[in-house]
């Protein structure tokens, strides 16, 4: 086997694409990347749809369509991003039922509007979930204090989720437990543990972003030493925080019961620095049961000259608190780092949102200004 994403396949590493748009559904890229990528999975962000709808002209139709119903630019954004979900959830579905449900998955976020707010995030995923009406289906969720109830009661009503913007460990631990609660509550009301999934983003490239301006602006050898390192040790240390969470005896009664474990997910893994490989975040998170999610960018770089070295999470544990704890010594709080991470994370999904409503609303104008929009 020579081909570097069949083989990261081969190490129960799950190839996911992190995006979507109406002109990759409709070409057949996706369909694709799923036969000659090894690609098993999709995740969408607010981002990613607000670039894909306000270029090109693969929404017309559709917009016109909404214009002439007189919709308001809300329910547009949600029929619009809805439809792109359920074409790829059917794309992926030989994927979904080849794994026995675990992989094939589409992922679609609640309005990052509601990061803050966690009886509307459950109604969103609610509503999301019946929309999309796909059993591989994910539920985006960010894993803000107000989303971590929002987790447990989502997954207590049976909706599959995909937890977002992880950065920190305690946080993670927090995800872990949320997810482990509702399981508990979906057991408890009977419901089938087995179709009940979820996945936990955590984002990798962000941190070396953030920790390296702050080792830039210290400016020693110590410091620049440190480089692109805080990144890939941090995730290691979650996959480690995995490992105890779902050996304990809490979990193992629930996986008896069939219930299966929530995968972390390794996002955000193009590399920013152009000094780094472009393939590090791939690269360097290989261990059981992970999904990596990339931009096409990236995977392609990892099929055209990656390298799969087996296991590189585990066996660097001892690494990995080695330079978060230099990084202390240094001065650099990562709790902090963490705090202005996850604010960031949801200002850009929010700042995207909005952007992705104005351009809605302006097109929804333009197409009903039209005298063949208006027609029939």
């Amino acid at each position: 086997m020579t081909d570097p994403l069949a083989l990261l396949s081969a190490t129960d590493v799950a190839v996911w694409l992190d995006d979507i748009s109406r002109d990759r559904l409709r070409t057949g890229n996706l369909a694709e990347l799923v036969r000659t990528r090894s690609v098993v999975g999709v995740t969408s962000n607010p981002t990613i749809f607000q670039k894909a709808i306000s270029s090109g002209s693969a929404y017309d139709e559709q917009l016109r369509d909404l214009a002439v119903r007189g919709v308001d630019i809300g329910e547009a954004v949600r029929a619009i991003t809805t439809a792109d979900v359920r074409a790829a959830c059917d794309v992926l579905r030989p994927a979904y039922e080849a794994s026995g449900g675990v992989d094939g998955r589409v992922s679609i976020e609640v309005d990052p509007r509601l990061a803050h707010d966690t009886e509307r995030t459950v109604a969103e995923a609610r509503a999301l979930w019946w929309l999309v009406d796909r059993p591989n289906l994910f539920i985006k969720i960010p894993a803000t204090l107000a989303g971590l109830p929002a987790i447990t009661a989502t997954l207590a009503a049976g909706i599959s989720v995909n937890v977002t913007l992880i950065f920190g460990l305690d946080r993670y631990d927090a995800v872990m437990d949320a997810f482990i609660a509702g399981i508990e509550q979906a057991a408890a009301a009977g419901l089938e543990l087995s179709g009940i999934t979820s996945v936990a983003s955590f984002f990798v490239s962000r941190v070396d972003t953030e920790v390296d301006r702050r080792l830039e602006k210290i400016g020693t050898a110590e410091a620049k030493a440190l480089r692109g390192k805080a990144a890939v040790a941090n995730a290691r240390l979650a996959y480690q925080r995995y490992e105890r969470a779902f050996a304990t005896e809490r979990w193992s009664a629930l996986a008896k019961a069939g219930a299966r474990p929530q995968r972390p997910l390794w996002a955000s893994t193009s590399a920013k620095d152009p000094s780094l490989p472009d393939t590090i975040y791939v690269a360097e998170l290989v261990a059981p049961g992970t999904v990596n999610t990339m931009p096409e960018a990236t995977l392609h770089a990892f099929a055209d000259h990656g390298v799969v070295r087996g296991d590189t999470i585990r066996p660097y544990y001892d690494d990995a608190h080695a330079v978060l704890a230099a990084l202390a010594d240094l001065g650099i709080s990562f709790p902090d780092v963490v705090e202005v991470l996850e604010r960031e994370g949801v200002e850009k999904f929010v700042d995207s949102w909005n952007q992705l409503l104005t351009a809605i609303g302006e097109q929804l104008a333009t197409a009903g200004s039209r005298p063949e929009a208006l027609a029939g």
